[in-house]
């Protein structure tokens, strides 16, 4: 991400010549080597940070995934009738494809497209799905988002609905988050079998935290049993099979809070002492108390997010809320 905190004991990154290695590896070593220490949230999502995700949605502090959760159970038939049937369905970031999964029986999708970047996971869990729902074709990819992508062949081009629940498009700055609608919107637009160009076919059905009290925020990223502790650590082993690198998670400890002036949660692993953390060709001193910042977290009021789906060519926007005002569902349709 763009945006980070200064540490209060901030050092030098050491400088070191850097080996050949993968993109993956150049890109975990740069956010390292910064002045202001980084990684990708994707990094929390190897097979165990995926099942850690699983248990934080159902939290009591979690509020986002029950609540979003409500908000389709009392408005689906609404949204299916808005929608229509026989989408494509591509299932952003689909997990356990369990949100999707819940749409079925009322969206009846053509073909179910679940992209995630945990491909194990992802086809174990397309395994069982497809047992459930034989008539519904499935294409499982395993794909890295915050990159530039484009789906394959295999993606049925016609009536293309993005689903990409959980808020999930916090994660990216506004920069980046208006870059990923467009590159979402670009793919929306298929050839006339006409001959006469491309049209526009399809839409956007997105999760949307908004912005509300500052302690249900807090608490939400840093529940009492430890749980996003435990997801925010696991980005350690996660590195370390990357990088070949030396961190001890008991070194680190896990920090997160609102940021009202960015309208953003903050997420950060802390020294709790003086470490250097070595891997092939490189190292990096942390003082006590630096830390690497690992995740944003943007919330949206109703007027920001409808004029950021603007700005990425989707219009015709519907929106529905649980009754406290926490989340928002938006559907829109690409033009």
């Amino acid at each position: 991400m763009n945006h980070f905190s200064s540490p209060e004991h901030a050092s030098p990154p050491s400088t070191a010549t850097l080996s050949p290695a993968s993109s993956v590896q150049r890109e975990l070593q740069a956010g390292l080597l910064a002045a202001k220490a980084h990684t990708s949230p994707k990094y929390f999502y190897d097979n165990v940070g995926s099942v850690l995700f699983e248990a934080i949605c159902e939290l009591p502090e979690y509020y986002p995934t029950r609540t979003e959760a409500d908000i389709f159970s009392r408005h689906l038939s609404e949204m299916a009738h808005v929608i229509g049937s026989g989408t494509t369905l591509i299932d952003m970031g689909a997990g356990n494809c369990a949100k999707a999964a819940r749409l079925f029986p009322q969206l009846h999708p053509q073909q179910y497209v679940p992209i995630d970047i945990s491909v194990d996971h992802l086809q174990e869990s397309v395994k069982r799905l497809q047992q459930r729902f034989p008539h519904i074709e499935m294409t499982a990819l395993g794909l890295d988002f915050s990159t530039p992508w484009a789906l394959p062949d295999e993606v049925r081009p016609d009536k293309r609905l993005f689903f990409y629940p959980g808020s999930s498009i916090g994660n990216f700055d506004q920069d980046q988050a208006l870059a990923f609608l467009r590159q979402m919107h670009a793919a929306c637009q298929v050839t006339d079998t006409a001959g006469n160009g491309s049209v526009v076919d399809g839409g956007i059905l997105i999760g949307v935290d908004l912005i509300k009290n500052h302690k249900l925020l807090d608490a939400a990223y840093d529940d009492a049993l430890g749980v996003t502790a435990a997801f925010n650590l696991n980005l350690l082993r996660h590195v370390n099979r990357v990088l070949a690198s030396d961190f001890k998670v008991s070194d680190w400890q896990h920090v997160a809070f609102f940021n009202p002036d960015q309208a953003r949660i903050e997420m950060y692993l802390e020294a709790r002492s003086e470490v250097t953390v070595r891997w092939p060709g490189a190292e990096r001193h942390f003082a006590q108390g630096q830390r690497i910042h690992t995740e944003n977290s943007y919330k949206y009021s109703i007027p920001s997010f409808l004029h950021l789906l603007e700005q990425a060519g989707f219009g015709r926007a519907r929106y529905w809320c649980d009754p406290a005002g926490w989340f928002a569902v938006f559907y829109a349709q690409a033009f």
